[in-house]
């Protein structure tokens, strides 16, 4: 892990320390659902089975079953894509980062294909925090940026806002982050 700053350190103690709602409208889930709110807090990097892919352009730009996964309370998860199972001459580096209080500082991915592009449509952690080292060399895609994402079978849906990249499933309960009201869950 690379050596943080007094001012980095303070900056994740701060938001780590926000005090979060939780929403009264919270679905329970049936057999076979998971509801975002049965996720922790701090996230949880975890593997996944299902194949995972990504198209844009009518291209398969990402193909992998060696996906993983990262699910925070509240949020549809992130599915992160080993940078080997992308074809990484679409993908053109961004000026943009942003700040995660658990997964440290993202860099951003633009995606060309032919005449086609998508500004910041992808990010990924470089220098990735203590207890996230697993996406280290992965990336993920926000698929309202895309043409299509799939887990497994199944196409999914993007996260309701602009700002956040979770893929929701057919088996996902919520109410999702990123609805109108929900920001402070």
């Amino acid at each position: 892990m690379p050596e943080r700053s007094e001012a980095y350190r303070a900056e994740q103690d701060k938001w780590r320390k926000v005090r979060r709602s939780r929403p009264a409208d919270i679905i329970m889930p049936g057999p076979g659902q998971e509801s975002v709110w049965s996720y922790p807090r701090p996230p949880r990097v975890e593997p996944v089975t299902p194949r995972v892919r990504v198209e844009f352009e009518n291209h398969t730009i990402a193909d992998t079953a060696r996906a993983l996964r990262v699910v925070e309370t509240s949020s549809p998860p992130c599915y992160y894509i080993p940078r080997s199972d992308i074809l990484t001459e679409h993908l053109e580096p961004s000026e943009r980062t942003s700040f995660c209080e658990w997964k440290g500082v993202a860099s951003y991915w633009s995606v060309r294909v032919g005449g086609r592009f998508a500004k910041d449509s992808a990010w990924s952690y470089p220098d990735p925090d203590l207890g996230f080292e697993a996406i280290k060399d992965y990336i993920a895609f926000y698929p309202r940026r895309m043409d299509a994402c799939w887990l497994g079978p199944e196409r999914v849906t993007p996260q309701p806002g602009f700002y956040y990249g979770g893929w929701v499933t057919s088996n996902l309960v919520g109410p999702f982050k990123g609805v109108p009201g929900s920001e402070g869950w």
